[in-house]
């Protein structure tokens, strides 16, 4: 297979910004790829969030260009959990992501299932290894590796080979379509307050629940309910008023204008929102 090379080298990380952890884990890429383009996909992960940085990333590797992903939400530095390189066949494409770095936890293989899957993957050291890093892989072990990747070294040169359909996998989100009822997870909230659900648009038509524009629909927490519409646009609600809309990833997502949907419903990643027709959802408690 062709050594590709080139592009960028694309961080996403749990490190934030207050602490000096994501510019030192840029400043060691540039150092081994002094002509490398760094392009910081986040570094807001909630700390050891990897279920929310998995997605965060799954969200977004469609959107990027040809280079190496450095991905570092990593609870389990300096245990057992490996450190990984991954690639991806080449039909992912000219302007995708070719190569993948990071913790063996789960936070990967979303995202490269978004390009047709991992081809090949490498261990990359072993813990208690003489280059193995204890406590800022991000720093010791990963960044120097995108880099390499980055440069065109080939993948085996990095560590020993492994099964790359074996790679750590998190559950996949909750979802379930009945008739005249949607079940679906909280995948993310975002910082205006949109509540994206593991439901799409074919799974509120399957359930024959807010599958065209203007529907009502029943939208239930726990035994509290509010009523919503199917809208194309926030624009498009009433002042407090909640709507379901197709976000700009293709989910469900319960929202209202100008207004954080995520407070009015009382929810946060994790949590399960149903939807449901309105002759049978509870209402207001």
């Amino acid at each position: 297979m062709p050594v590709q090379a080139g592009g960028a080298v694309f961080l996403l990380t749990d490190y934030g910004y207050a602490d000096e952890f994501a510019g030192v884990v840029r400043a060691v890429v540039v150092q081994h790829a002094p002509q490398a383009v760094v392009v910081d996909v986040s570094h807001g992960v909630a700390p050891y969030d990897v279920r929310g940085g998995a997605l965060a990333l799954a969200r977004a590797v469609g959107h990027l260009g040809s280079g190496v992903v450095l991905a570092v939400v990593d609870p389990g530095v300096g245990t057992a959990r490996r450190a990984v390189a991954a690639t991806v066949e080449p039909p992912a494409g000219p302007h995708r992501p070719y190569a993948f770095v990071g913790p063996d936890n789960g936070l990967l293989p979303w995202a490269l299932d978004a390009l047709g899957g991992a081809c090949r993957a490498v261990a990359l050291g072993a813990p208690g290894s003489p280059s193995a890093a204890s406590t800022f892989d991000g720093r010791d072990l990963f960044a120097p590796a995108a880099a390499r990747l980055w440069q065109g070294s080939p993948l085996e040169d990095l560590g020993e080979e492994v099964d790359a359909h074996h790679l750590v996998r998190l559950a996949p989100p909750r979802c379930a379509v009945s008739p005249g009822v949607v079940e679906a997870e909280v995948l993310w909230v975002d910082r205006f307050g949109n509540v994206q659900l593991a439901a799409r648009p074919a799974d509120a038509a399957a359930a024959g629940v807010g599958g065209a524009s203007g529907d009502e629909l029943g939208v239930e927490v726990g035994a509290g309910g509010h009523a919503a519409r199917r809208v194309d646009t926030f624009a498009d609600l009433g002042a407090g008023a909640l709507g379901v809309v197709v976000d700009a990833n293709g989910h469900l997502a319960v929202v209202s204008d100008r207004r954080s949907a995520a407070t009015v419903l009382g929810v946060s990643p994790g949590d399960l929102v149903t939807l449901r027709a309105p002759d049978s959802w509870r209402g207001a408690p």
